[in-house]
């Protein structure tokens, strides 16, 4: 979920805040939504770490989740895996992926 809101504070950055800086001369725009960005992708990293620390996710998919972080739509394509070791591991204890 934490995953999801950061993907689209970040799309909104990117094509809303950064359109009205440039074209319109709001920078307001940016410093508000940059900064609700900042907390959520603090969020993301926090919550990555502590699946990470459990033993939820591995190494590699921590790699993989802050990779996402910095393509525009890759929290979005990270989220299915994501669900399919959730699910996986709701079925049998064992540490997937």
């Amino acid at each position: 979920m934490v995953g999801l809101c950061e993907g689209i504070s970040f799309l909104v950055l990117l094509l809303i805040a950064m359109p009205l800086k440039y074209f319109a001369g709001r920078p307001e725009a940016v410093f508000t939504v940059g900064w609700l960005h900042g907390v959520l992708f603090m969020a993301y990293a926090s919550v990555t770490f502590w699946a990470w620390g459990r033993g939820y996710i591995r190494a590699r998919m921590v790699g993989l989740a802050a990779l996402a972080a910095l393509i525009p739509l890759g929290p979005f394509l990270l989220d299915p895996k994501l669900k399919a070791i959730e699910a996986a591991q709701s079925k049998s204890p064992e540490q997937i992926c």
